[in-house]
């Protein structure tokens, strides 16, 4: 079934819906083009004209003040809520198998992993950029095709609620959760609260259909498939190796290989396998997916400038994703000139926020870097218990961090860690 199907249904005294073909769906008026349905939300409420204007055969708004004539406009209470409705009506008409991922760490990059494995078989979507919330998540469903086998939805929270809420409207018919981490300790406090929080998703898939990583004291108990380097998983994965071209690892026995880095990322990849094979996917289908994935940005992304690498790894962070980091850059570039480490503040750590910042400098002991800059207001903390280290130096401004890594005139490679909310890429000149 289509959206317009739906709405007709939704809207039958609405004649000019009898003659409309929605070609897709947008948030961001700037992006209307002709034959889209624009949903106003919050502030786009205030550019209904001008999506209409651009192209939108029909807008949904919810500002009653607006008091729109056109009949190319439907008013409703709650554009969000109605969206929801219609993207979870609109999951249910049409047969496409939906695949969630959630977890503190690794859900982008296993997206991608997945997506790239699945297409080797099915007419496969994903989530685009960070479109994984109560808006996001319905607004990737909605821009789905019938006549799409396969949805691959990433989904994040920082509540209790919130994957109940998006599983609600995505009906997953297969779940993965990748580690239950230090994530959105501000709102949930804990870990045993994020698992709680997390677990939500296992309200809603068969344990036979769900993955997760076994060797995570939260999730080694879990009914479902396990992924793991320990003995007592479902799917093992052992001799793991690595270079600057990626990582090669065996999982239940079969050598598979991954043109990403990292030991985390092999965890990742594994899910992918996993899911391929409860799915029928061929060998060989799963290995070529696995060399063709192509990862969303800032998941250490490489990105040359003259004599600089940067490793660009800032699109999120928190204390585990941070000693991973930093454990796969010094593994991999141990024989380059001059290395670099810039740190940005990890967010959303709550009242603990002080400690786990501190506790980053046992990482740093172990590094190799020659330097070590380090940003943002959190930042101040482990700043305070390095002082020693000659290595370590603390920055008001990104701009500085530039100038800084300029003035050293050699073969360098700079890795960039931190949260969203920091924008580290901003350094790179």
């Amino acid at each position: 079934m289509k959206i317009i199907d739906l709405l007709r249904d939704y809207f039958p005294e609405k004649k000019i819906l009898e003659s409309m073909d929605i070609k897709d769906v947008c948030m961001d008026s700037r992006e209307v083009k002709k034959g889209s349905l624009f949903f106003a939300i919050k502030g786009g409420n205030n550019h209904v004209e001008e999506a209409i204007k651009n192209g939108a055969v029909l807008v949904i708004y919810d500002r009653k003040d607006l008091l729109i004539q056109d009949e190319n406009t439907i008013f409703t209470e709650d554009t969000v809520n109605f969206m929801q409705k219609l993207a979870r009506d609109y999951r249910k008409s049409n047969q496409t198998k939906v695949v969630a991922i959630t977890g503190s760490n690794g859900k982008t990059t296993t997206k991608d992993i997945i997506y790239s494995v699945l297409s080797q078989r099915f007419r496969t979507k994903k989530t685009q950029g960070n479109h994984n919330n109560h808006i996001g998540l319905p607004y990737t469903i909605l821009n789905a095709q019938p006549e799409d086998e396969v949805l691959v939805l990433e989904m994040g929270m920082s509540d209790f609620g919130e994957i109940d809420l998006l599983c609600s409207i995505a009906l997953p018919d297969y779940g993965i959760i990748t580690n239950i981490g230090e994530s959105h300790l501000e709102y949930l406090k804990n870990k045993e609260n994020v698992f709680k929080a997390k677990g939500e998703l296992l309200e809603y898939v068969h344990s036979k259909n769900t993955i997760v990583f076994g060797d995570d004291y939260y999730l080694k108990d879990i009914h479902g498939i396990k992924v793991g380097y320990g003995d007592e998983n479902t799917f093992k994965i052992s001799e793991f190796i690595e270079n600057d071209k990626g990582a090669e690892f065996k999982l239940a026995g079969k050598t598979y290989r991954i043109p990403i880095n990292g030991e985390h990322n092999v965890i990742n990849a594994s899910f992918a396998v996993v899911l391929g094979l409860e799915m029928g996917l061929s060998l060989s289908e799963i290995e070529k997916g696995l060399q063709g994935v192509e990862l969303t940005p800032m998941r250490f992304q490489k990105i040359e400038k003259g004599k600089k690498l940067y490793i660009n790894d800032a699109y999120n962070a928190n204390p585990t994703s941070m000693k991973l980091a930093i454990e796969t850059f010094d593994k991999l570039y141990n024989k380059r000139a001059c290395k670099i480490i810039v740190l940005g503040d990890m967010l959303e750590l709550g009242e603990k926020s002080e400690e786990y910042h501190k506790n980053i400098k046992y990482y740093l002991k172990k590094s190799k870097a020659e330097y070590i800059f380090l940003y943002g207001k959190e930042m101040k903390n482990l700043w305070s218990v390095c002082q020693d280290d000659k290595r370590v130096y603390y920055f008001e401004d990104k701009i500085l961090i530039s100038k800084k890594i300029e003035s050293i005139n050699e073969k360098s490679v700079i890795l960039l860690k931190g949260s969203r909310g920091m924008k580290l890429e901003e350094i790179i000149k």
